[in-house]
């Protein structure tokens, strides 16, 4: 006899990144909707999706969703800039039914914060060549007259990955990176990649090397959060807090799950089961 299906409040909600980044944005979902069953899958094993074809990235997207799905996602948040710009459209044309959550670069958030009107934004080079960011750049420069200064960081995401946020390296790149886009005057930097609010303490540094303290940096993990609450509240899929039954988090990766474990370690101080995924 089959197991009766859980009522759809129950399942959990799928989290995805090409590799430990996403783990930013899980860290916010887990302080709004605290409740919430979650599933974190990292796709280590075909990062960076930065420099990958978007061929390539809506592939990874659609394989990811689907065993996610067949492990019970009632929802699915893509937390990764460049898979968003890349795939969400691809997500959402064939699954759409499905309630879904993209990371954006904060362009208005960042336009409205800045006080001279230049954003530099730090994202992959993927993320700043798609389709869907170029457009999204267009509306918000014609709509607030904000200039926005682009910078790719090439390799960041693999120094990240390494698990040493800080290494010498690192602090070179973010040197190499965020010092440009200072000299051409920007006075708020959005973080565009959802990696690099793990060395936001480096890129702090960075400023307050060039006498530029009073620069605001612009995560879009918390807004995403939001949103996802939103989603779930419309659906009537929010879950209620149960103690008799608390929440669960599960961890899938298609490079080693030891890496992933050492990474909620590290980045979130959890602890949670970590699967090989053949995906």
């Amino acid at each position: 006899m089959n197991a009766p299906r859980p009522h759809p409040a129950e399942c959990p909600i799928g989290v995805f990144d090409s590799g430990v980044g996403g783990l930013s944005v899980l860290r916010h979902i887990r302080a709004q909707l605290p409740a919430e069953h979650l599933l974190y899958f990292a796709d280590s094993g075909h990062a960076p999706y930065g420099e990958k074809t978007e061929e390539f990235v809506v592939e990874r997207a659609l394989a990811v969703t689907a065993f996610l799905l067949d492990h019970g996602a009632k929802a699915l948040v893509v937390a990764c800039n460049t898979a968003t710009v890349a795939a969400i459209k691809a997500v959402r044309a064939r699954y759409p039914e499905l309630p879904v959550v993209g990371v954006e670069p904060g362009l208005k958030p960042a336009a409205a914060a800045s006080r001279n009107g230049k954003v530099g934004v730090l994202a992959t080079a993927r993320t700043l060549k798609g389709e869907k960011f170029l457009q999204l750049r267009e509306h918000i420069s014609a709509t607030t007259h904000a200039e926005f200064l682009l910078q790719p960081a090439v390799g960041l995401v693999d120094q990240i990955e390494l698990g040493d946020l800080q290494a010498p390296k690192i602090a070179a790149m973010l040197e190499q990176y965020v010092a440009p886009l200072l000299d051409q005057g920007a006075d708020t930097l959005v973080l565009g990649c959802t990696h690099y609010p793990f060395v936001r303490s480096g890129i702090e540094q960075v400023l307050a090397a060039h006498d530029c303290a009073d620069v605001v940096l612009i995560d879009t993990g918390d807004a995403v959060a939001r949103q996802l609450g939103r989603l779930l509240e419309t659906g009537a899929l929010l879950r209620a807090p149960s103690p008799a039954a608390p929440a669960t988090l599960r961890g899938f990766t298609t490079a080693r799950p030891a890496a992933l474990s050492a990474a909620f370690r590290a980045l979130l101080d959890l602890d949670p089961p970590v699967a090989a995924a053949d995906v």
